[in-house]
């Protein structure tokens, strides 16, 4: 693909938005298996038509294109290339779509996403127009994080998950995450570990029929999160206090537990050892914000009944995702013995 976007790409953005003038700034990165790009554009006026919210009150903004135009050819870095993983992903671009059109705007400053600013499918293409999160303050990307971005993260995701409790995600994914079971026949297939093969359809079941449901992000790895720079200036008078941290990439959101995404995240940003140490001082970080938001978003809720189920989850969150990579990747870094830990203790419990 194109170092620039087409001239006819950046024509059909400026007729949408309203806008005197548009020129590309940078190619930001390229879409997983070639599907396309993700560009940084400069508006040279007032965006004067916005298909979801009000129009931007700034004269000049940056903004994000997510330019999706499937290859003819497809290509898959791992080999995982067919018909079946094709339509997985195009699906997941419905689902993004949608995302941006019935729920972002939803999200608060607690759990921050970029808002759309127009949304075009066409013919197998979709054209993404986004808010620039650099230009709003999220400028820093991470692949390590500090006690404080780790709280970060977690805060953001218990925000996520208690204003989206028990939410009609009709549109979206039926099952949140990229890696649920049934939209990964071909890795099950070649799976070598025949006892947690045997044992996928009862852990899938066990997070499927959890009785508390929410949105989950699906895809919540530290490189899907934006971040403030900590020696940022305090807010304005009478501006929001915003949060340190925003999310990004929404192709797998979808209803499933949280723990699914509390376990993929950790999974992300520590290691083996980290995991051992750290792993559930992070998970009682998370349930303390969790409980304090749905007390206040959802009071009728039983908090204390929400925890205790999907802490009990949280080892199956684990075994599902090992699950995934058994068959994927056996011999990714993220196959180790606290992940294997949790997946026994998953099988364990099934047993019991």
């Amino acid at each position: 693909m194109s170092e620039s976007p087409s001239q006819q790409l950046l024509e059909t953005i400026r007729h949408a938005l309203h806008v005197q003038g548009i020129r590309p700034l940078e190619r930001v990165q390229s879409l997983w298996s070639g599907y396309g790009a993700i560009w940084r554009l400069e508006v040279a006026s007032a965006i004067s038509k916005v298909e979801l919210g009000p129009p931007v009150p700034i004269e000049e903004c940056s903004i994000i294109v997510k330019h999706v135009h499937p290859p003819s050819a497809q290509y898959h870095p791992r080999g995982w290339s067919s018909d079946f993983s094709h339509e997985r992903k195009l699906e997941s671009y419905r689902v993004e779509r949608c995302w941006y059109e019935k729920f972002a705007l939803m999200c608060d400053s607690d759990c921050r996403v970029p808002r759309a600013f127009w949304l075009q499918e066409h013919e197998g293409s979709w054209i993404f127009v986004l808010e620039d999160l650099d230009a709003q303050g999220f400028s820093e990307r991470l692949t390590t994080l500090s006690e404080e971005r780790m709280k970060d993260c977690l805060s953001w995701l218990a925000h996520f998950h208690a204003r989206f409790l028990r939410v009609n995600s009709k549109g979206l994914w039926p099952i949140g995450s990229y890696w649920h079971l049934a939209t990964r026949p071909d890795e099950f297939e070649v799976m070598g570990d025949q006892v947690l093969k045997n044992a996928a359809g009862a852990i899938d079941l066990k997070l499927n029929r959890a009785r508390y449901q929410t949105l989950i992000h699906g895809d919540a790895k530290v490189a899907n999160f934006c971040f403030r720079p900590l020696n940022h200036l305090p807010p304005k008078q009478g501006e929001l206090n915003l949060t340190n941290v925003a999310a990004v990439d929404f192709q797998y959101v979808g209803t499933s537990v949280g723990v699914k995404d509390v376990a993929y995240f950790l999974s992300s940003c520590l290691n083996e050892r980290e995991c051992e140490l750290y792993g559930e001082k992070w998970l009682n970080f998370y349930f303390k914000v969790l409980i304090e938001r749905v007390s206040e978003l959802a009071p009728s809720i039983n908090g204390g009944e929400l925890e205790e189920e999907w802490r009990a989850l949280y080892a199956f969150a684990w075994a599902d995702f090992v699950r995934f990579l058994n068959g994927w990747a056996p011999e990714h870094y993220k196959v180790h013995g606290y992940s294997e830990r949790m997946t026994q203790a998953a099988l364990a419990s099934l047993g019991g």
